[in-house]
C-alpha cells in the first residue's frame, strides 16, 4: 500500500470534515481504563518492558484505525491517508527534563523493543533542545502518533497540549492501578474530530486490549 489522497467526493466524513476544520478547538478526547494483567511477565519473553509493550500494542491499534492514519492537507480542505503512521514518545532525562523519542512502527514486539533500547539511554542522557540525540531515520514527522506516559498518577481524563493544525492522534498512559486481582491502566487517546468519531477510538480501545492479551 502507499499513502493515498481521498476523494472527498465519495468520503463519507465529507460533512463532518466541513463542520469541523475550523473549529478553534476541534479535537476531542476520551479515557478508558485497560486491563494489563500479566503484561509485565508476557513482555519479557520479547525482551520488551511493560512501557515498550503498551507502546507498541497501542501503535499497532492506531494503525488498524483509517482515521488514525489520516491526516488535513491543503490547509484542511483535503484527507491524506498514510499507509503506515509511527510513534514519537517522552521520555524523563536524568536531568529532570523530557525529551522525544520516535519509535518507528515494527510488527514484531521484539523487534521494536530492540531499536528502542538501542537508542533510549541516549535519549535519557541529552539535554537542551527536546529532540536532542532522537533519531527519527526516515520517519515523516505528520505521520506521527503522539504519545505520552504519567506513571505517577492514574488519571480519569486528560487533555493535550495542541498547536495550530495539529491533528495527530494522541495517546497517554497513567499509572498502573491493582482492582482485586487485575491490574488496570488509564488510557487517554486524543483524536480531530473531523478525521475521528467515537466509533474510531472505539474500534482503538477494542484492538488495544486484543494486542495486550496477545502479548
Amino acid at each position: 500500500m502507499q499513502d493515498r489522497v481521498i476523494s472527498l467526493d465519495t468520503w463519507p466524513r465529507r460533512a463532518a470534515l466541513a463542520h469541523f476544520r475550523h473549529m478553534a478547538q476541534p479535537a476531542f478526547s476520551v479515557t478508558v481504563g485497560v486491563d494489563i494483567t500479566g503484561l509485565r511477565e508476557r513482555a519479557v519473553r520479547h525482551g520488551a518492558t511493560p512501557w515498550l509493550a503498551y507502546h507498541h500494542a497501542a501503535l499497532e491499534a492506531a494503525n488498524s484505525v483509517d482515521g488514525m492514519r489520516q491526516s488535513l492537507i491543503d490547509e484542511g480542505r483535503s484527507v491524506v491517508e498514510f499507509d503506515c503512521i509511527h510513534a514519537s514518545t517522552t521520555v524523563l532525562r536524568d536531568d529532570g527534563s523530557f525529551g522525544f523519542l520516535t519509535l518507528p512502527r515494527d510488527p514484531s514486539l521484539a523487534s521494536f523493543a530492540a531499536r528502542a533500547r538501542q537508542h533510549l539511554p541516549r535519549v535519557r542522557a541529552a539535554t537542551g533542545d527536546l529532540f536532542a540525540a532522537d533519531a527519527p531515520g526516515d520517519v515523516r514527522e505528520a505521520t506521527l502518533v503522539h504519545m505520552t506516559t504519567l506513571p505517577w498518577f492514574a488519571f480519569t481524563a486528560f487533555t493535550h497540549a495542541r498547536g495550530q493544525h495539529d491533528d495527530r492522534p494522541k495517546i497517554a498512559f497513567g499509572r498502573f492501578t491493582v482492582l482485586g486481582e487485575r491490574l488496570t491502566m488509564p488510557v487517554a487517546v486524543d483524536v480531530h474530530h473531523a478525521l475521528c468519531d467515537g466509533v474510531h477510538v472505539g474500534r482503538f480501545f477494542e484492538r488495544f486490549q486484543a494486542l495486550l492479551d496477545g502479548i
